[in-house]
């Protein structure tokens, strides 16, 4: 990833860190049927391949004009230092959320939209896809209005989540979309987050494309 991309990550990463206000989680258990957004995105590639910008337990199709890339280095670009000196030992831990490491994040930005979609994988034996996302969840704080939805694609079995995600310094609720499958490699969550709620609703068509065509490899 480049000094420039990194910074980026790095600085929303770094506002989630410090935002909170303590809000408690609201789950509520339902099964899919059909999706939130009416509209579908347009195909622009696929991610999860040996040879691909990030190589993942999984394969699934991004939106067109979103770009991917392994998350591998970030730590390397804060030690070198970015504009908001945050230190390697902070981008370490913003790098792992619950039982799960993010390992690849796909850019909205060339698209037109501010946030990402991005990969989190774990180790294998972190439990059974339900139970890695509410941790993943929870480990995020400061969520709640958690909807979860089981769902069935390319011969996996997964769960999903929509929740509000609320931040204390920058004072506002936004909407947050993750989903969650175990391969014999160990989980796999993705998850979207975007600049505000209008911007998540824009880019949901992007994180349900990649719901229906996730498969494991």
């Amino acid at each position: 990833m480049g000094t420039h991309g990194g910074g980026v990550a790095l600085t929303g990463l770094f506002v989630a860190l410090l935002a909170g206000c303590g809000a408690t989680p609201r789950a509520v258990e339902v099964t899919e049927s059909g999706h939130a957004s009416a509209a579908a995105a347009q195909r622009g590639g696929s991610i999860g391949a040996a040879g691909s910008a990030c190589e993942l337990p999984v394969v699934f199709d991004t939106a067109k004009g979103w770009k991917a890339e392994a998350v591998d280095d970030l730590a390397a670009v804060a030690s070198a230092g970015t504009d908001d000196d945050i230190t390697e030992e902070v981008v370490d831990g913003l790098l792992h959320q619950g039982p799960v490491t993010m390992v690849c994040e796909i850019d909205a930005k060339p698209a037109g939209n501010i946030g990402y979609l991005r990969a989190w994988t774990g180790k294998p034996g972190s439990g059974d896809a339900r139970a890695v996302l509410r941790a993943f969840v929870a480990a995020e704080h400061n969520t709640g209005r958690a909807t979860y939805r089981t769902f069935t694609t390319g011969g996996l079995s997964g769960v999903r989540v929509d929740y509000l995600y609320t931040s204390k310094l920058l004072e506002e609720t936004k909407k947050e979309s993750a989903l969650a499958v175990v391969t014999p490699k160990g989980p796999v969550v993705l998850h979207l987050g975007g600049l505000d709620s209008a911007e998540h609703d824009e880019m949901l068509p992007a994180f349900e494309l990649a719901q229906d065509t996730l498969r494991s490899r």
